[in-house]
């Protein structure tokens, strides 16, 4: 496959493949937030796996941060004008990028959300996504059960790395994870943030291991006796293990995650967090296509949600709580090998 850089535009990568096949013909668009977490490469792999399959033209664009919404919106626009009549995109903001996609949709473009849903839900077609709520409420369900076994007396300490604002992905998981924790939280179609005295810190990480270094060692400095961490990705987790290695804490706390990447699951192995839940954003992608494939040859758009799954993954399983070890979640970390 041969795979060439178009053009760079702001802080978005475009670039495209061009494959053989009876579908050379038919131009797809991937726009993910960042070309550099784990899981959004994984999710670039899937949906190359699937022009590679199929014999259509991929073309991929991705900000430098997970908030560059702008460089979404020039990458929507740019994509369709180079011909695509399928979008998958992880929208940076659930907002901010409705009246780009309105535009393009008008025009007859498919739009499939990948992971992240837009606001409203209906500014898409169609969204392929882990039922993020339920990611949150294993690795809770998890630490409510590890917690007495492993802390035997100690209350609840809990310091929270969240993803940003108002962005609905983290706020499901985040309050996901309070719910299997036994905890008051918000149900799943709010983008707020459910707080109670148990929760001693919180800050916002990004997603990315140096703010969820710098969240998790100013926690330390006004709670040093936390002993609970929830972190919304393993990026962020591998941050939050740093800074409480560095205070020479990192056997007083648990550090439970969320995406289950194969540096995430090694993690769990090495004991760095206890459990994570995996989802399969390679699946996500690979589907994408499908779906892109099927309605440029036969105009037939997808339409609601699609549930792409979500696994437990501890190498210490709790009793009555379905898990598998790091092996099995090496062997489908993201979604495929």
């Amino acid at each position: 496959m041969k795979i060439s850089c178009v053009f760079a535009v702001a802080a978005t990568l475009f670039t495209s493949a061009t494959l053989a096949g009876s579908n050379q013909n038919i131009t797809i668009g991937l726009i993910t937030k960042t070309d550099t977490n784990p899981f959004f490469l994984k999710m670039k792999e899937g949906a190359m796996l699937g022009a590679t399959v199929h014999g259509v033209r991929l073309l991929t664009a991705a900000g430098k941060e997970d908030s560059d919404y702008p460089s979404q919106i020039i990458a929507i626009q740019s994509m369709v004008s180079a011909g695509a009549t399928t979008l998958l995109i992880t929208p940076s903001d659930a907002k901010a990028i409705v009246p780009a996609l309105d535009e393009v949709r008008a025009k007859g473009v498919q739009v499939i959300a990948l992971d992240s849903p837009t606001d409203p839900i209906s500014a898409v077609d169609a969204l392929f996504a882990t039922d993020n709520y339920k990611a949150g409420e294993l690795i809770g369900q998890y630490a409510q059960a590890a917690m007495p076994l492993t802390f035997p007396g100690q209350p609840l300490k809990i310091a929270m790395l969240d993803l940003s604002p108002g962005h609905l992905v983290g706020a499901r998981r985040h309050n996901g994870f309070m719910k299997g924790l036994g905890l008051p939280a918000a149900g799943a179609e709010t983008s707020e943030l459910s707080a109670t005295p148990e929760i001693v810190c919180s800050g916002y990480s990004e997603g990315a291991e140096k703010q969820g270094y710098e969240v998790m060692a100013n926690c330390l400095k006004t709670h040093p006796d936390i002993n609970l961490v929830y972190t919304v990705n393993e990026p962020a987790a591998a941050g939050a293990y740093k800074a409480l290695q560095e205070a020479g804490k990192q056997k007083n706390a648990l550090i439970l995650s969320v995406d289950g990447g194969c540096a995430g699951v090694n993690y769990v192995r090495e004991g760095k967090i206890a459990a994570t839940a995996q989802q399969y954003p390679l699946t996500m992608a690979a589907m994408g296509v499908d779906a892109a494939v099927a309605y440029a040859r036969h105009g037939k758009k997808v339409s609601g949600y699609v549930d792409t799954g979500v696994t437990l993954i501890a190498d210490k399983p709790m009793q009555g709580l379905p898990s598998k070890d790091t092996q099995a979640g090496l062997d489908a970390c993201f979604g495929a090998k």
